[in-house]
């Protein structure tokens, strides 16, 4: 269990960031250098490589678990409902759900502004454009592997879940070869946002001395409690947007 502890809330979170990475560099590859944004998407890759190898390692050789898991499940409580509060407003109708053509459109404009490809060597610009949006949107995948994988004391499947993500969306954007808007990314990010709220509940527990009557199942009631929390949150946005629409529509007396 703990293997798939550390393993699918990585996986699924690295999925929705690495779907954002790769709009990214297809529409920086098609519009200026495939070799430059290639090779700048790459070195991002290796920097994330070292973050998580080096800190990770770290983490879990030097911090006492019952630190861990109070610091490592307050962080994580903050970050799942930050995923869950944009899940639940998207779902209910608040803000608009992540468009990836939209973004990629957005992107190609933005590229076609800049300064022609140089006719030799590197071009910079698709080098930088593509090293940092992979590596900002690959942060917070190495931010999940680390804390989920050092909790867990399973960083190696952590390590495991986020790679097989990140192969099999860079697989399907070759086969592809257009930006993945028709992922439910919103639908994923739902659901990595209860995973994350309900472990980082469950570990700060932990490492305050809460005795969870249930053991490791206590995780199946919190994940329950949160996501029935959510669902009612999404209804109650939607039921709050339906009476203004119907306010607005209403005749004036």
């Amino acid at each position: 269990m703990d293997i798939m502890v550390a393993a699918l809330p990585a996986f699924l979170a690295s999925a929705v960031e690495f779907v954002e990475a790769l709009t990214i560099v297809l529409a920086v590859g098609v519009t200026r250098q495939w070799r430059s944004t290639l090779i700048g998407a790459g070195a991002a890759v290796v920097v994330l490589a070292a973050i998580v190898g080096i800190f990770g390692s770290a983490i879990v050789l030097l911090v006492p678990i019952d630190v861990l898991r109070l610091v490592v499940g307050g962080f994580l409580v903050i970050y799942g409902l930050q995923w869950l509060v944009k899940a639940i407003l998207r779902a209910g109708g608040a803000t608009s759900k992540h468009d990836e053509d939209a973004i990629y459109a957005a992107r190609v404009s933005a590229m076609r502004a800049e300064p022609p490809v140089p006719a030799r060597g590197m071009d910079w610009i698709s080098f930088t454009v593509a090293f940092k949006g992979v590596l900002l949107e690959g942060m917070e995948v190495a931010f999940i592997v680390v804390t989920f994988g050092a909790s867990a004391g399973q960083l190696g499947p952590a390590i495991l879940g986020a790679t097989l993500a990140g192969l099999l969306v860079l697989a399907v954007g070759i086969a592809v070869h257009r930006p993945l808007a028709r992922v439910p990314e919103n639908g994923l990010k739902f659901a990595v946002g209860l995973m994350l709220t309900t472990f980082g509940t469950f570990w700060a527990g932990e490492g305050v001395g809460v005795a969870w009557p249930w053991s490791d199942a206590t995780l199946i009631v919190l994940l329950a409690v949160f996501a029935i929390g959510s669902l009612l949150a999404v209804r109650i946005v939607q039921a709050r947007l339906q009476a203004a629409s119907t306010a607005r529509l209403a005749p004036v007396r």
